[in-house]
Formats: structure tokens, C-alpha cells, sequence
């Protein structure tokens, strides 16, 4: 072999810095795109500067996420001069070229090939047969010990604040048997937690009619029930988000009930007036959802709720906002999030009813926060004094040399009742060392208004 064919073969592969914004979906289209790279015998860089080219996942559900998405790529050209964009806000390209003509490609969420063709334009890949190996499971974003699973793409449902379907397509279910070795995967690389994430899960399946594949020997519906009992049965936490309230949901809570799934339910019910609801295009039978709710809990008293609300939406009275108020009073979910109405470029929502002003907007906001708060501190106060499964997720105190015998190891993790991101935390005290991704039981001695503290007790 020549000295030059050898320094070829040496030399340093591309590198590719990646930006990914939005929700757990866009992550997961990030992540697929990085194993592809990585596969490929592309560098993932952390820094624009020195980067081959810089691709940026975007988000465009909401303006803010619109604007944080065109700074990101301005940073990106500032930094580097060769960016190539994708995800969401990428559906409609001329929000970006207008401003940016200088990107060097501009693609819709999920369109991997499409990506990784733009990046093979800007910086031919290297192959190296001296680089490691992929794990089995893909390059992964999150920490070693969760990771998200997505099981469907698109929605099928036409909320009328929403252009997700507009975006993303309309629902596009995965087969189970895909799924499921998906998850295996995951499990055998260490993954202690899967979090199940797509637009709508409750509707997976419906989109191919519940069409079996082949899984273990047996038959597999893709169907929402089925798909839950089967992840039940890998013997690590699995955390169901984005569920609409559909009645195959009461199943699923058999499935809290016998421990093969984590009692968490992660519902956008987005409003409780029942005109806002109608203008929403969304379920407006106020008092049946309040049942059900009741009904869940009488099934499975540990369920955990949390949901997302939307204020200010157009024609949204004070008496609305006060029903809202009401039902959560009535509802007493556990963990709530709340957003401001944003009047996004092409929702049915924005002609429906008038503008309610930013004012009003950020005063109520504001008010349903601290009237959640309350009712957040009620509920966690209840789990003072009981002993709960903890994941670690974070050493605090790591950084400093080993303590002294007998000195406290102080760490970050999350109950069951706790996804991450978006939930709360429990602190942790142990006086026997800890790993971050393992499962410790913790006696919870106090409580504040999102968070728990507590010692751990046992392994």
C-alpha cells in the first residue's frame, strides 16, 4: 500500500454538526439521521466552528418554535456557512429561504434519504473500516438509560389550533413486529425505561387496520392494547405519552393495574369549556371525561395524569377560562403544562372567534399556573412517608473526590409518576453509592410544589 493510500485511509472523516429542536418525535427523526451519518463514516461534532456542515432539526408547531428554529439556523450560518435544514418548519421551505437563501437544502420532517443526500452533496462520506462498530440499537440522544419509541408517524385528526397533519403527514402506523424488535433492541443495550411517543398513540393502528406481523413465533396486532401488553412483558418501565382519550385507554389501565406498565397517563385535553372545546375540534363531554378519570383511579389509585392546556384561544371568555379553572379543581390532575394561544400561519383556529389580547393571554397563564401549583403540592404531599422506585439520572455530586465513609451521595432521579423533561424530580440522599440509570427505593420525606426528596432505603 502507498504512503498516500495510506493517508486517505487516515484521514479525519467529515464531521457533521447537528442541531435538533422540538418535541421527542423530532428527536427520534434526529437520532435516526445520526446513526445513518455515523454508518456512513460521518463525525457527529458538538461545535458549528470546524464542522464539515451543519444540519438543523427544526420545529414549527408554534411560532415562538418557528423563531427559535430561524435563529438556530442564522447561528448556524454565522458559525459554519453551510447548513442544511429539516423537520417540521421545514415543510414549508420559503419561510426559510426568504430569509436565509444561502442554506443549501431544505427538507420536510421524516425525510431521511432526502437529508442524508444533502449532506453527501456538501461533504463526501470516508468510509473508515477502522472505525467502531454501530451498536445494534443506533446512535442514541437521550442517556443510556431511557430512550423514546416512536410508534407512528402523522395524525389523522384535524384540531383546529394544530398543523401537525400538515406538516407530518396524515397517521402512518409502524408494524408492531418493527416496534417491538425496536424495543429489544433497547432493552439489551441497558435502556431501563422505554417512553412510547407519536402524535396520537391511542390511534396506532388504526391507519393499516390493526394488521398482524410476525413476532416471537406468534402474531402481533398493531394495536394500541396489544402493543402496551407486549412492551409490558420486556420487565422495564414503560411510560405512555400523547394518549387521547379514546375508550381503548380503559384496557390499557388493566395493565397499570397488574404492574406491566407504568401507572402514567400522558393526555392533552387542552380545555374544558365545552364552546372552546367544539371551536378545538376536540371530545367536549366535560363531566364523562371527569368519570372516566375517577373510574381510572378507582381501577388504579397510583395513576398519574398529566396534561397540556392551551389558554387564550380565540373567543376564549372569562367564563371559559373559569370552567377551566373548575374542572381542574374537580379533575386534580398531577402534573399540568400550559400554553399561550399562538395565532400559527394556517390553523382553522385563527378565523374561528377574536384574538383574545396577549394581556389577557399571559395574566391567565399566569393564574391557571399558580392555581395548578396548589393542586400539585396536594397530590405529591400524599406520597410523603411511602417508599417508591427511583431511577437515577443524575449524580449531584460526582465531580468531587470520593466522600469520606459515611458521607452522603447526593443524586437526581424520578418516581414513576415523573417523565423526563417535563415532569418533576426526586432528590435523592444515599449513604451507599449510586449509578446513574439504576433502580433504588427511596423513602420520600417531604414534598414541594414539583419535586420530591427523599433517602434511599434499599436496592
Amino acid at each position: 500500500m502507498t504512503t498516500r493510500n495510506l493517508t486517505a485511509q487516515h484521514a479525519a472523516p467529515p464531521k457533521v454538526s447537528f442541531v435538533s429542536l422540538g418535541c421527542p418525535k423530532a428527536l427520534v427523526d434526529s437520532e435516526r439521521i445520526i446513526t445513518r451519518l455515523r454508518a456512513e463514516g460521518y463525525e457527529v461534532s458538538r461545535h458549528h466552528a470546524g464542522a464539515d456542515v451543519v444540519v438543523v432539526n427544526t420545529c414549527g408547531f408554534l411560532n415562538s418554535a418557528q423563531s427559535e428554529s430561524l435563529a438556530a439556523i442564522g447561528e448556524a450560518l454565522n458559525e459554519n456557512g453551510k447548513v442544511i435544514v429539516t423537520g417540521c418548519m421545514g415543510a414549508e421551505p420559503e419561510k426559510i429561504t426568504s430569509i436565509y437563501p444561502g442554506v443549501l437544502a431544505v427538507t420536510g420532517p421524516q425525510q431521511y434519504k432526502t437529508v442524508i443526500d444533502a449532506v453527501h452533496r456538501a461533504v463526501v462520506p470516508r468510509p473508515d473500516p477502522f472505525l467502531d462498530l454501530l451498536p445494534p440499537e443506533g446512535i442514541k440522544l437521550t442517556p443510556r438509560h431511557y430512550a423514546y419509541l416512536k410508534i407512528s408517524e402523522g395524525c389523522n385528526n384535524h384540531c383546529t389550533f394544530c398543523i401537525i397533519p400538515k406538516l407530518r403527514g396524515r397517521l402512518v402506523s409502524r408494524p408492531a413486529a418493527d416496534v417491538l424488535r425496536e424495543a429489544q433492541r433497547l432493552v439489551a443495550a441497558g435502556v431501563k425505561e422505554l417512553l412510547v411517543i407519536s402524535q396520537d398513540t391511542s390511534a396506532y393502528g388504526s391507519d393499516i387496520k390493526y394488521a398482524a406481523s410476525e413476532w416471537n413465533g406468534r402474531e402481533m396486532r398493531a394495536r394500541f392494547f396489544d402493543i402496551a401488553e407486549a412492551l409490558g412483558d420486556l420487565g422495564i418501565w414503560i411510560r405512555l405519552h400523547y394518549v387521547y382519550p379514546y375508550p381503548q385507554v380503559d384496557e390499557v389501565i388493566e395493565l397499570m393495574t397488574q404492574g406491566k406498565i407504568l401507572p402514567y397517563l400522558d393526555i392533552p385535553f387542552q380545555h374544558a369549556a365545552e364552546g372552546v372545546l367544539r371551536r378545538m375540534r376536540r371530545p367536549a363531554a366535560r363531566e364523562k371525561t371527569l368519570q372516566r378519570i375517577a373510574s381510572w383511579r378507582q381501577a388504579c389509585p397510583e395513576l398519574t395524569i398529566r396534561s397540556t392546556f392551551i389558554v387564550g384561544f380565540p373567543g376564549e371568555t372569562e367564563t371559559d377560562y373559569q370552567s377551566l379553572l373548575d374542572w381542574l379543581d374537580c379533575a386534580e390532575l398531577d402534573r399540568v403544562g400550559c400554553f399561550r394561544y399562538e395565532p400559527v400561519e394556517g390553523a382553522v383556529a385563527n378565523g374561528l372567534a377574536p384574538a383574545v389580547p396577549d394581556e389577557v393571554k399571559q395574566e391567565r397563564w399566569h393564574r391557571l399556573m399558580q392555581h395548578q401549583q396548589a393542586i400539585s403540592a396536594r397530590r405529591l404531599k400524599r406520597r410523603v412517608g411511602t417508599r417508591q422506585p427511583v431511577i437515577i439520572d443524575e449524580l449531584c455530586n460526582s465531580d468531587s473526590s470520593r466522600p469520606p465513609a459515611g458521607a452522603m451521595i447526593l443524586a437526581k432521579g424520578r418516581s414513576r409518576a415523573d417523565a423526563p423533561e417535563i415532569d418533576g424530580s426526586v432528590f435523592v440522599a444515599s449513604r451507599r453509592p449510586l449509578r446513574v440509570g439504576e433502580l433504588a427505593t427511596v423513602k420520600i420525606e417531604r414534598a414541594d410544589a414539583y419535586d420530591l426528596h427523599g433517602t434511599v432505603v434499599g436496592y
